[in-house]
């Protein structure tokens, strides 16, 4: 399992941001294998993004290699509570 805090680059999480703009969500999800996400979305003046996905793809603009889905948590311990330490506003954490 990844250390979360691994992923300590805002302009990596921008690019996965950027990519999923680009293809729609969807096509993000299917390119990546993620499914939707259930709890918790990173919010942006452009939109909602599965923030579960958006980490994943985020780490391999950052490590080189995307996490898969199975390989990490998306929840408050996970992927979401590493994106609000990052500065990004999460759905349902406070």
């Amino acid at each position: 399992m990844p250390r979360y805090s691994a992923l300590t680059n805002r302009s990596a999480v921008a690019q996965a941001l950027a990519e999923f703009d680009r293809m729609g969500r969807d096509a993000f999800l299917h390119k990546y294998g993620f499914g939707p996400a259930r709890d918790y979305l990173l919010v942006t003046e452009e939109g909602s993004y599965d923030s579960k996905a958006i980490f994943g793809v985020a780490y391999g603009y950052e490590h080189g290699t995307a996490l898969t889905a199975d390989e990490f948590s998306g929840g408050r311990a996970g992927a979401a509570g590493r994106l609000a330490e990052l500065g990004f506003t999460i759905t349902g954490i406070s």
